[in-house]
């Protein structure tokens, strides 16, 4: 495993500069996530680590010692990206030992590695197919196979399911949720847009805005203590309701946040906002009403299991004040 730090790096493209200024620790065995909207930076920042491009400024190092000018094979790394970028005329088994064929590397050492990747990976079964023989989930499997045979001291991961329907999503997230613990000993950091998987994969977060660290934590210190408006609004699932106007100066501040979860219905009109029912989405477990109250947009309402709340129903809400989040003008937190 490796500590990797930088230390205000930077990146520009001729004029234009595209990583601003990073300074963040990344500790030995730590699962951490890089998130963010298209173009904030995150991709490029973990070519920065894998050394696929050239840093303009700042530092690099892996265990204390600068690497900037290392060459990835010389990293200690192994990388997997959205697309499987598999040979396809070579069978699984060959696939994943590729890179260490490479190496010239010994050659039981290397069925060894491959078959307990392949263990570990549940694609033992697979070792004699053919890539166009996979489903895209097994074939993603079959990349961090070929990653892990390697034995690297980092992994990183470039939006690896970007290209998988849902439901294989879901089921290569465990996957590599697995393979963190039972890989506690490498250092993993993972590339995504979807604050889901960033909330369930991540021991912690970094939150990139146009190529700067908005925030830096867990999962649980992000969704309950976001620094920024920016944060608050990016993480969580729907998204954290945004209110200003009269809303906001009733609680003090420019913007007024409050997530789903914390808004509650309430009897009799004794609530605090009066609004109308537009929208109700049932997913089962959980009922979403989107309540038109009179701010700029509607406001979601998470309640759990079902909900017989028709359209254009008038309903009273209550925001729980003890969860409510205060932002100034310039989109900071009041406390």
């Amino acid at each position: 495993m490796a500590k990797i730090e930088l230390k205000n790096v930077t990146k520009s493209y001729g004029a234009v500069e595209v990583i601003k200024g990073i300074d963040l620790e990344i500790r030995k065995g730590e699962f951490m996530v890089f998130v963010g909207p298209s173009g904030c930076g995150k991709s490029t920042l973990l070519r920065l680590i894998a050394g696929l491009e050239e840093i303009t400024s700042g530092d690099l190092l892996f265990d204390d010692q600068k690497v900037n000018h290392l060459v990835p094979s010389d990293r200690g790394i192994a990388m997997v990206f959205q697309s499987y970028a598999l040979y396809p005329h070579m069978k699984v088994y060959d696939n994943m030992a590729f890179g260490m064929k490479l190496a010239r590397a010994d050659k039981a050492e290397t069925d060894r590695r491959v078959r307990e990747a392949a263990r570990l990976l549940q694609i033992e079964h697979l070792l004699d197919r053919l890539p166009k023989q996979l489903s895209g989930g097994q074939r993603q499997r079959v990349a961090i196979g070929r990653a892990i045979v390697r034995d690297p001291r980092v992994f990183l991961f470039d939006e690896p399911l970007s290209n998988l329907d849902a439901a294989l999503r879901v089921q290569t997230r465990l996957e590599i949720a697995k393979l963190h613990h039972a890989m506690d000993d490498t250092t993993m950091i993972y590339v995504t847009h979807d604050q889901v998987e960033a909330m369930t994969l991540a021991d912690r977060i970094a939150v990139l805005r146009d190529g700067k660290l908005e925030q830096v934590g867990t999962p649980a210190e992000l969704y309950e203590n976001p620094k920024s408006i920016f944060v608050a609004g990016f993480i969580g699932s729907p998204k954290m309701n945004f209110l200003t106007g009269s809303f906001a100066d009733a609680r003090g501040c420019a913007t007024l946040g409050a997530r789903p979860e914390h808004i509650e219905l309430a009897p009799d009109g004794s609530g605090e906002w009066q609004g109308e029912v537009v929208h109700a989405e049932d997913l089962g477990s959980d009922n979403y009403l989107f309540v038109e109250i009179g701010a700029d947009e509607p406001v979601v309402v998470r309640q759990p299991g079902k909900l017989a709340i028709p359209y254009g129903s008038r309903v009273s809400l209550q925001p729980q004040a003890q969860h409510l989040h205060r932002f100034g003008v310039d989109g900071q937190p009041l406390r």
